[in-house]
């Protein structure tokens, strides 16, 4: 992704973060294949989930997954929609749920928009996955 000319400090450094982040998901989603990573869901598809609310609100985009020392996935990284500059932050698999959506299969979070904006910044949740 390019930074506009227009774009503050924060928004291209947002910008330069999140395409670092998708890239590594990305890596390491090819890495793992179709095995099961958490959820039942396998890497890729964890990382093209939306994050929705349970009456379906869509909530986010997951943009990496996050492993615990010993590689277990413990967490999503999810970049938060309606934030300027963009908001990354890290979900505990805990409350999350796989939501089917026609084709597609969402993770449904019981926590709300305003707990999810109230989450810390994921830049210290961003280490290669």
């Amino acid at each position: 992704m390019l930074a506009a000319c227009g774009d503050s400090a924060a928004e291209q450094e947002a910008d330069r973060t999140e395409d670092r982040i998708e890239m590594q998901a990305e890596q390491s989603a090819a890495a793992a294949g179709t095995e099961e990573a958490a959820l039942g869901m396998s890497e890729l598809q964890l990382i093209d989930a939306d994050l929705v609310s349970a009456d379906g609100t869509e909530l986010g985009d997951v943009e990496a997954i996050h492993r615990d020392a010993t590689g277990a996935v413990d967490g999503l990284i999810v970049e938060l929609d309606d934030t300027d500059p963009d908001r990354l932050v890290m979900i505990p698999l805990g409350g999350l749920t796989t939501r089917m959506d026609g084709d597609d299969r969402d993770i449904q979070t019981s926590m709300t928009a305003q707990e999810l904006a109230a989450l810390p910044d994921a830049e210290g949740h961003t280490r290669p996955m």
